[in-house]
């Protein structure tokens, strides 16, 4: 059995070589042209299906007067998650030229409103696609609208904007992700009472809000022996979550866990190490955060943290560029192949 082809570039020629048979076949098959025995149609035609190939879409790219440009708005600063996307995009090299896509990246603050708006007013009229981690503001929103009405394709990426007219979102249920962490918190206290952390990046990034709320439906309905405590913002910085944590852990000797919304995983940790070591003998506090990094993968292995809620980076870099790509053609968009899953990771899983 024929395995479906992996080639980035895929062209009629990879088709006829495999389904054994030449070029000038291929072509009598997809214009319907006599003299092709049928077990010869049958074997072309389950080529093209296998491979979901759309030769006049092929076509159509290699017709265009030029390439199309796709901006990728992200977070400036060191959040190992967003690093990780870019990573992936950057793998897509030989995927991209395959279809005339050129992706170029914008870094910006995505925590200051006037700052992302502006960054995305620079980008009206010069790109067909527009992905950006987005803040929900309405000077945000406006400008998002404005890119649509510009003529640009819009996927929020990440972080949402539902009340924009975005065309489409990549990435979790985090509304599910942040009661699905409420759920380990929860259970991994193990029945102790006490209060509970809460670290974000910003309550204006829709996922972090979402998070949270997610998270206190079930710390308020599940768990009411566990007061969850007004949450901190750490704009994603190590530095700044270490600070704000290290003070609430300072005020609050009865707290038995820790929910990290965001990232600013390092300060966090390193808050907690710093407890740990003041308060030798002390029952631990469970630590539940997001992402599998190097830096998470290594805090599973030595116990500081206890759970990671995952999505799967390289998944969101390429449903963002296929959603983008799907929305310049006017094709449909396979929303089963890019809906982003959400995983638990703990130390005896890590992938």
């Amino acid at each position: 059995m024929a395995e479906t082809l992996t080639t980035a570039a895929l062209t009629l020629k990879d088709i006829a070589r495999e389904a054994g048979v030449s070029l000038a076949t291929v072509d009598r098959v997809l214009h319907n042209r006599p003299g092709v025995r049928p077990d010869t149609v049958r074997r072309v035609r389950d080529a093209i299906e296998r491979n979901s190939f759309q030769p006049h879409v092929a076509a159509a790219e290699l017709a265009r007067g030029r390439a199309r440009r796709f901006a990728f708005v992200m977070p400036s600063g060191p959040n190992p998650f967003m690093q990780q996307i870019e990573a992936y995009l950057g793998e897509m090299t030989a995927w991209l030229s395959a279809r005339r896509l050129n992706v170029e990246m914008v870094t910006t603050d995505v925590f200051d409103a006037a700052v992302l708006a502006a960054s995305l007013e620079t980008l009206s009229g010069d790109y067909d696609g527009v992905a950006v981690v987005a803040l929900d503001h309405p000077t945000v929103r406006a400008a998002i609208n404005d890119l649509v009405d510009a003529g640009s394709k819009v996927v929020t990426l990440v972080s949402d904007v539902p009340s924009s007219r975005r065309h489409h979102y990549v990435g979790i249920d985090n509304i599910a992700a942040g009661r699905t962490a409420g759920a380990l918190v929860g259970r991994l206290v193990g029945g102790r009472s006490g209060k509970v952390a809460v670290v974000a990046g910003s309550q204006g990034l829709r996922d972090h809000a979402e998070r949270i709320f997610g998270f206190n439906q079930v710390m308020a309905s599940e768990f009411p022996d566990l007061s969850v405590l007004p949450v901190l913002e750490g704009r994603d910085e190590d530095e700044r979550s270490e600070q704000l944590l290290a003070r609430l852990l300072g005020r609050h000797a009865d707290i038995v866990g820790l929910y990290n919304v965001g990232a600013g995983t390092q300060g966090v940790a390193q808050a907690l190490n710093n407890k740990a070591l003041s308060e030798a003998g002390r029952d631990k506090v469970v630590f539940v955060g997001h992402d599998v990094t190097a830096l998470t993968r290594r805090l599973l292995l030595q116990g500081v943290m206890d759970a990671a809620i995952s999505q799967n980076p390289g998944h969101e870099a390429r449903a963002a560029v296929r959603v983008l790509l799907a929305l310049a053609r006017g094709e449909p968009i396979l929303r089963e192949q890019e809906k982003i899953r959400i995983d638990i990771v703990m130390r005896d899983n890590l992938p």
